[in-house]
């Protein structure tokens, strides 16, 4: 891993149909409800008839219940208040979607995705839409066409057309096919996303064409070049940890282990973690300070690490570059001046101004090691005595 480390913006369904119809793409007439109220509100703006549709940030959601026909707004109503406050796997309902009911014949599956082995943009096609696309891949594979594309020069519609002709009951369906897909793709090129998902892709009984739902990842990494796109961020993706982490400037990732790691530079970071699993241990979280050599930011990373319950340990891991292991070592020692450390704290210091930084651990009876795999050894040992 290089540079920051990737963290995705997941999208609500209703969030990825407004940048689907952004960009030309058909989705369904819909309204956003908090209460059952506005879901029967919702539903006579649509005619009578809807669908309604939890808004969680996780899939199976029909599975769970949450995803209900209604035949009329009283129904609307009746389905808005089962579904308001459920659980789906973990995840509380605290909005649906109220969408047109469509009148569908055929579903499909498209995407638009990045393929990590082969380096490529990759489309994701199949005419078994609307079902988990991970196990049609795992019992019918002949059934996904798998199509890549250049970043630099983009899909070509021919090679798009070749592969849909047959897929779909007409020619005319298949060119329309091919249009949703490459305005996708600018989709996924323009906004940084890391997918574009649309399953099922539907064929209505009057022939239309429309995306009946949508899933949509964006890269973090990419957001200071769409700022109108902050407004799409949903906190409730992120624990009050990471909202913490967020507005002290650190890169910070809840685990559900019991090592705390407080670590400069991401691809340590992952590879820190990586070892304390080699021997034996479990991560608490991932959290990379940056390159920055503020003594601020070790006691702002400390004292988030420190509210996890389940912490029986502390390994603080700096690889000195333009971060000074001295710098950091102040931080340390006024980390434990303000903050009531209960657990073992393990140090590796190595890099720019290691000496200067060991000194001055060692004078405050603090000892900071130079190996990483001594030093992971070692909290892991410390967890295990605890």
């Amino acid at each position: 891993m290089h540079g920051r480390k990737e963290a995705l913006i997941k999208l609500h369904e209703y969030q990825s149909r407004e940048l689907l119809a952004e960009f030309g793409i058909p989705v369904p007439d819909g309204h956003v409800a908090q209460t059952p109220d506005e879901a029967e509100l919702a539903a006579r703006r649509l005619g009578g008839k809807a669908v309604i549709k939890a808004q969680v940030l996780t899939g199976g959601r029909g599975k769970a219940g949450g995803v209900k026909p209604a035949q009329s707004p009283e129904d609307a109503h009746r389905a808005a208040d089962a579904i308001l406050g459920m659980d789906i796997k973990g995840h509380t309902v605290n909005k649906v979607l109220v969408g047109r009911l469509l009148d569908i014949t055929e579903e499909y599956y498209a995407s638009v995705t990045i393929d990590r082995t082969n380096k490529r943009i990759v489309f994701i096609i199949s005419a078994a839409g609307g079902v988990d696309i991970e196990l049609v891949a795992a019992q019918t594979p002949g059934r996904i066409i798998t199509i890549g594309a250049s970043p630099l020069e983009g899909p070509f519609k021919d090679e798009l057309l070749a592969h849909l002709i047959d897929l779909f009951p007409s020619e005319n369906l298949a060119h329309e096919a091919a249009a949703v897909l490459l305005k996708m793709y600018q989709l996924f090129i323009e906004k940084d996303c890391s997918l574009v998902e649309v399953n099922p892709l539907v064929i209505t009984r009057d022939g239309s064409m429309i995306a009946a739902d949508a899933k949509i990842l964006l890269d973090d990494n990419g957001l200071y070049k769409h700022p109108e796109l902050e407004r799409l961020r949903n906190m409730e993706e992120y624990s009050e940890d990471e909202t913490l982490a967020r507005k002290a400037g650190l890169s910070f990732v809840s685990l559900e282990g019991t090592v705390g790691c407080m670590v400069n530079g991401a691809g340590l970071a992952m590879a820190t973690m990586d070892v304390i699993k080699h021997f034996g241990g479990s991560p608490a979280n991932f959290l990379d300070v940056g390159g920055s050599s503020n003594p601020q930011k070790v006691i702002d990373a400390l004292s988030i690490i420190l509210r996890n319950t389940h912490l029986r340990a502390v390994l603080i891991n700096i690889f000195g570059g333009i971060t000074r292991c001295d710098d950091i070592a102040g931080g340390i020692l006024a980390a434990r001046e303000q903050l009531d450390i209960s657990v073992p704290v393990i140090i590796r210091l190595i890099g720019t101004n290691q000496q200067e930084g060991q000194d001055l651990l060692q004078s405050a009876g603090m000892i900071a090691k130079s190996d990483m795999t001594d030093a992971v050894t070692s909290v892991v040992e410390s967890v295990n005595k605890g």
